[in-house]
């Protein structure tokens, strides 16, 4: 689990702070380049050169986790990568993930949702208030927006 929230939160800092998000929202293009397909491959890249084992749409029943991290059959972890714009991410925030764990014989696991816009954020964050889970640290937020990170020179 550790490494799994470490690795999220390397995501999202190099997202935010290292214009990552020119990756998962690129200048020119009238939509965000946002399948999530496209932000779980870019994902992967942060777990270059780690010790655990890490594999991808992970299927052990009732559908595929994007990604699950172990160290052995014991110590392992989930991750669910959402965009903010997925019509179910209240109801898969409520049950997909328990499913998933169930299935993979864990009960820890990361969320990570990004957002593109400053709507999209307020629509998780509101999402997170009716579900009590605003202060879950296992959720991680990616702020993809290209409309709030000026460069340093017009800070």
């Amino acid at each position: 689990y550790d490494e799994a929230l470490a690795r999220a939160l390397g995501f999202k800092r190099y997202v935010e702070d290292s214009d990552g998000y020119r990756l998962l929202n690129r200048d020119g293009l009238k939509k965000p380049f946002s399948r999530e397909t496209d932000v779980q491959l870019f994902f992967g890249l942060i777990f270059f050169g780690s010790d655990f084992d890490v594999n991808r749409e992970v299927n052990n029943g009732r559908g595929p986790v994007d990604f699950k991290i172990s160290k052995g059959a014991i110590d392992k972890s989930l991750i669910e990568v959402k965009l903010a714009s997925n019509t179910a991410l209240k109801r898969n925030l409520e049950r997909q993930v328990a499913i998933y764990e169930k299935a993979n014989d864990t009960r820890s696991s990361v969320k990570v949702i990004v957002f593109y816009t400053a709507e999209e954020e307020r629509k998780v964050l509101k999402i997170l208030k009716e579900l009590d889970l605003t202060s879950e640290r296992s959720i991680v937020l990616i702020d993809a927006r290209a409309d709030n990170k000026p460069s340093g020179s017009k800070a």
